[in-house]
């Protein structure tokens, strides 16, 4: 199992990606909104989406758990 972090804190834009899914290592899953710049999380890992911890519109902290994989 591996958890995708908020690298700084910031607001949700877009989230890419749905329970289920099937992504690899480095897919583009949340963009985030931080400093006035879209700045794009990325998987940890390949796998499944198992569960996601954000919406958009939602205000995140640095190092918020946004989503889960497995």
């Amino acid at each position: 199992m591996s958890e995708v972090t908020a690298p700084m804190g910031g607001k949700i834009i877009e989230v890419k990606v749905q329970v289920g899914d099937t992504v690899h290592e480095n897919d583009e899953v949340i963009i985030l909104e931080a400093m006035k710049m879209e700045l794009p999380i990325v998987a940890t890992a390949s796998g499944t989406v198992k569960e996601i911890k954000c919406k958009k519109g939602d205000a995140v902290e640095a190092e918020a758990v946004l989503l889960v994989l497995e």
